[in-house]
């Protein structure tokens, strides 16, 4: 592909033409990843990078993911391709920039009058902090949008427990057997004294996400961040257990191992039929405790319900279920949005039938929350 700047042809490569157009969508909104671009070149390589029409619908078909995405994209490639000079247009010159030096007057602070509102990295690093505070149920679409590429900054690690076997280490108990064959090796003479501990392994992780009505406004971000913690525990050697809780029980754990966080949320859309429904915790939890608790995948584990606690069914069962669940759980964790908000009382009937059974309730309305819940799961 080649590109004329003035009077001189430079030539690029097609593949550097096309990564680039994939950065300016994204530039513009489109959650592009690098899976979704190593797939546009594909895509491209297969259809004819030189066919104009051809590139733009495999740019629709691999980099976007929402009707929103395909009105972006389409903007940026008519921005980006020109038919008439080839591909891709002429940047024009960036304007000349005119600098105006003005002398203080003598006595002058020069603090005075620079409040630093005009520097831009500070606007925007003020913009994302106000985002990690706001209420996500209040969110607009564009807010939701860019909240979700913050889900990235959280670190989640996994909850430690120690096991019953024992490795060397630099301290710990003395390891008698170890040191033993040391000083035998040594024909008696003292030798360096070994050490050892009980091995740390990772906890298991299950997570209970309500998809009821009344938490609808959550659901989106809440399973983003399952799906964060999924793949940021898996690096470390964690697993996590996804469900989503209503008036049934669904298990979505293979439904966001994907890398890509927008085809992992698609897939638990497709997974869950009772989106915006009822709400019977009681009931579905029951079905959780008898199926999975007693196999074992919650037994030693951190269970984290992500719950308002309005129930229609019985407050009684549902906190003896939770009572049940606390039975064979290392940890029980109660995320409740409506947690952190000013003058919240915990008077649902459901919490209170929880409260006794629960080692944790916590906030769970912002990013900045799910970044607070990420530590009480590490250090649980």
């Amino acid at each position: 592909m080649t590109l004329a700047t003035g009077g001189a042809t430079v030539r690029h490569e097609p593949d550097e033409v096309l990564l680039a157009f994939a950065r300016a969508v994204r530039a513009a909104g489109v959650p592009v990843t690098h899976d979704r671009a190593a797939g546009f070149l594909e895509a491209a390589a297969t259809v004819g990078a030189d066919r104009r029409r051809a590139v733009q619908l495999a740019g629709r078909a691999t980099l976007c993911a929402s009707p929103d995405d395909l009105l972006r994209h389409d903007q940026v490639f008519e921005a980006f391709f020109d038919p008439d000079t080839g591909l891709p247009r002429e940047k024009p010159a960036a304007p000349e920039r005119v600098v105006q030096v003005e002398t203080l007057a003598e006595g002058d602070d020069a603090g005075e009058g620079g409040d630093g509102d005009d520097d831009p990295t500070a606007a925007m690093a003020s913009e994302v902090e106000v985002l990690r505070h706001r209420d996500v149920a209040a969110m607009t679409a564009a807010e939701k949008a860019r909240l979700a590429a913050l889900f990235s900054t959280l670190r989640p690690r996994p909850p430690l427990r120690r096991t019953v076997r024992r490795e060397s280490w630099r301290r710990g108990d003395v390891d008698a057997a170890r040191t033993l064959r040391a000083s035998l090796r040594r024909h008696g003479e003292p030798a360096r004294i070994e050490w050892r501990h009980r091995r740390l392994r990772p906890r298991r992780v299950v997570l209970l996400v309500d998809v009821s009505g009344s938490m609808s406004g959550y659901a989106d971000a809440l399973l983003r961040l399952a799906h964060t913690l999924t793949r940021g525990l898996a690096v470390r050697g964690g697993r996590v257990e996804t469900f989503t809780v209503g008036t049934r029980l669904t298990h979505l754990t293979r439904a966001l191992s994907s890398r890509d966080a927008e085809r992992a949320l698609a897939a638990a859309g497709e997974a869950v039929p009772d989106w915006s429904g009822g709400t019977r915790l009681g009931e579905t939890l029951r079905v959780f405790v008898d199926r999975w608790g007693r196999r074992g995948l919650a037994r030693g584990a951190v269970v984290v319900v992500f719950s308002d606690g309005w129930e229609r069914g019985d407050a009684a069962l549902l906190g003896e279920q939770v009572r049940r669940l606390q039975a064979v759980a290392h940890r029980v964790v109660w995320v409740n949005p409506h947690r952190g908000k000013t003058g919240y009382e915990p008077v649902q009937q459901g919490i209170l039938a929880v409260l006794p059974h629960l080692d944790d309730l916590v906030a769970g309305h912002t990013l900045a929350t799910y970044a607070e819940l990420v530590e009480v799961i590490a250090r649980a």
